[in-house]
C-alpha cells in the first residue's frame, strides 16, 4: 500500500484546519469591556458566495491580500451601531447570508465594537467619526483597485447609519446608496447635516424609522423615510419598563428585523407618502399616482428600483403599519360606510375576510369613526394577513367602545372594501344591520357601480 494513500487524509485535515484558521468572527465582548471602556479598532470581515459562513480578515490597504475579493462585483457594507454590553449583534450572520442569497456580492461587516462597546454613549458617538475616517480610507483603496464608487452600498444601523453619512460626505456623495435603519436620534438632533446622515451623502438614501421617541432620529434626513407605525410604539414591543432591557431596545431593533424580512421576500409592506401617521390611518394619504405605474413605494432593499422617480420627488415621508412578529406586513384595504341611522354615531369596527380555511382580520381602532346619515364615512383597513383565493365570506363587528352607554344599531346602507395592493374588484354588501358588540357574518357581492 502507497504511503500516498495513508497521508492523503492527513493533508485533508490540515487543509481544513488551515482553512478554518483563516476565518474570522465579530468581536465578542462582555459588560466588563463596556463599563471600562473600549477604543475605536476597527475589524473587517468579507463574506462572498464562496465563503457565505465563514469570515475573511480583510485588509484595510492591500485588497489582494484577501481572498475572495472581487472588483467587478458589488459591494455591501454593514455597519453597526451602539452595543452597551460589548455583545455581538445576535442578527449579524443572518444579514450577510440574506445579501449573498439576493446578489452576487462582496459583503463587508464592519466590526468596530472596540470602539461602540462602551456605557459611556457619548465617548461611542464620538469615534463614529474615526470610524467613518477609517472605512473612507478603505473606499479610496477600492477605488484605486477598479471599485466604482456607484456599485457600493452602505448599510448603516442606529450609530453605524450617521458613520456611514461621515463616509459618503468624505467621498463627495459619490457612494450608490445609504440605507439608514433607526439612524440614532440622541446627540444628532438638532445639529447640522454635516454632523450626521443626509441626503446628500450619497446617490440614494433611503431611511426607516421606528423609535423617534427614544432612541432614534425624528426628522427625515433621506430621500425616502419610511415609517413603521408611525416611528414609534412597534407592536410586540413591551410597554412597560418592567420587561427589561428589551422595553429600551425593541422598537430600535425592530429596524433591523423589517430590513430582514424585506430581503427574504416573504411579503410587501406598501408605504404611502402623507405629511402625518395620524393623517395615513385616516385614510386621507392614499393616492399613488404621483409615483407612476408602480404605485406607492414597497419598503426594503428592492425600493432603490424606484430611485430615479423618487430623487425626481425630493424628500418623501412614507407611513405603514406591521403586525406585531414576522410576516410583518399587512395587507391595506380602503372602507367607505354609508349609513340611515337618524343619529350620528361613533364607533369602530372589526372586518375579517374568509376564503375557505384561510382568514385576514383588520381592527380599525386608532380613533372612533363617525357615522351620519347618508354620509360617506371613509376608513383605512389595515389585515394582519394577505388572502390568496377569493373572499366568500365576511365577519364584521360594530363596537361604541363606551361601556356606560346604551348598545346603538348601525343600519349599514352600503358597504365597499377595495384593495390598495391589487387591481382585484372591490367587495360590496348592501342593506344590514350591526348591533354593538356583535359579530355578523355576510357573503359579498358585486358592487353595483365603481363610483361609490
Amino acid at each position: 500500500m502507497s504511503l500516498w494513500k495513508y497521508l492523503t487524509p492527513v493533508l485533508l485535515i490540515s487543509v481544513q484546519i488551515c482553512k478554518a484558521q483563516t476565518c474570522d468572527e465579530f468581536t465578542d465582548l462582555d459588560f466588563k469591556h463596556a463599563f471600562l471602556g473600549t477604543s475605536v479598532s476597527v475589524k473587517l470581515l468579507l463574506y462572498t458566495r464562496e465563503n457565505v459562513s465563514c469570515g475573511l480578515p480583510m485588509s484595510h490597504t492591500d485588497l489582494s491580500a484577501t481572498p475572495n475579493f472581487n472588483v467587478s462585483r458589488p459591494t455591501t457594507f454593514i455597519i453597526h451601531g451602539f452595543r452597551p454590553t460589548g455583545s455581538a449583534p445576535v442578527w449579524i450572520g443572518e444579514f450577510s447570508q440574506l445579501l449573498l442569497e439576493r446578489k452576487d456580492m462582496n459583503v463587508i461587516v464592519v466590526d468596530w465594537n472596540r470602539g461602540a462597546a462602551n456605557i459611556n454613549y457619548v465617548k461611542a458617538k464620538e469615534n463614529t467619526l474615526k470610524v467613518g475616517e477609517n472605512l473612507t480610507a478603505l473606499v479610496k483603496v477600492m477605488q484605486n483597485n477598479g471599485v466604482s464608487l456607484e456599485s457600493i452600498h452602505l448599510i448603516g444601523i442606529s450609530l453605524g447609519a450617521h458613520i456611514a453619512g461621515f463616509t459618503g460626505a468624505k467621498l463627495n456623495g459619490s457612494i450608490g446608496r445609504i440605507t439608514a435603519l433607526d439612524p440614532a436620534g440622541p446627540l444628532f438632533t438638532g445639529g447640522s447635516p454635516e454632523e450626521r446622515l443626509d441626503p446628500s451623502d450619497a446617490q440614494f438614501v433611503d431611511v426607516l424609522h421606528t423609535d423617534i421617541d427614544a432612541l432614534g432620529f425624528r426628522q427625515a434626513i433621506g430621500h425616502i423615510d419610511f415609517y413603521a407605525n408611525g416611528g414609534t410604539d412597534q407592536p410586540g414591543c413591551p410597554l412597560t419598563i418592567f420587561a427589561g432591557t428589551a422595553y429600551f431596545k425593541c422598537d430600535h431593533q425592530r429596524s433591523v428585523y423589517l430590513y430582514l424580512e424585506s430581503l427574504k421576500r416573504i411579503c410587501e409592506s406598501r408605504a404611502f407618502p402623507c405629511s402625518s401617521y395620524r393623517d395615513f390611518l385616516d385614510g386621507k394619504c392614499l393616492d399613488c399616482s404621483q409615483f407612476g405605474p408602480p404605485g406607492c413605494p414597497i419598503f426594503g432593499y428592492d425600493v432603490i428600483e424606484m430611485k430615479d422617480t423618487l430623487l425626481k420627488m425630493g424628500q418623501t415621508k412614507t407611513y405603514f403599519k406591521t403586525n406585531p412578529q414576522s410576516p410583518f406586513c399587512m395587507t391595506t384595504y380602503t372602507v367607505h360606510i354609508m349609513t340611515w341611522n337618524k343619529e350620528v354615531h361613533f364607533g369602530y369596527i372589526t372586518i375579517k375576510l374568509h376564503s375557505g380555511s384561510e382568514e385576514a382580520v383588520a381592527i380599525t381602532d386608532h380613533q372612533a369613526s363617525k357615522f351620519k346619515k347618508f354620509t360617506e364615512t371613509k376608513m383605512l383597513a389595515h389585515f394582519d394577513s394577505d388572502i390568496k383565493g377569493p373572499v366568500d365570506k365576511l365577519s364584521l363587528t360594530f363596537t361604541t367602545g363606551n361601556v356606560l352607554k346604551p348598545l346603538y344599531k348601525l343600519r349599514v346602507l352600503r358597504l365597499r372594501l377595495t384593495p390598495m395592493e391589487t387591481k382585484e374588484r372591490p367587495l360590496c354588501r348592501y342593506d344590514f344591520t350591526l348591533e354593538d358588540n356583535k359579530k355578523i357574518t355576510v357573503r359579498p357581492i358585486p358592487c353595483e357601480d365603481n363610483n361609490f
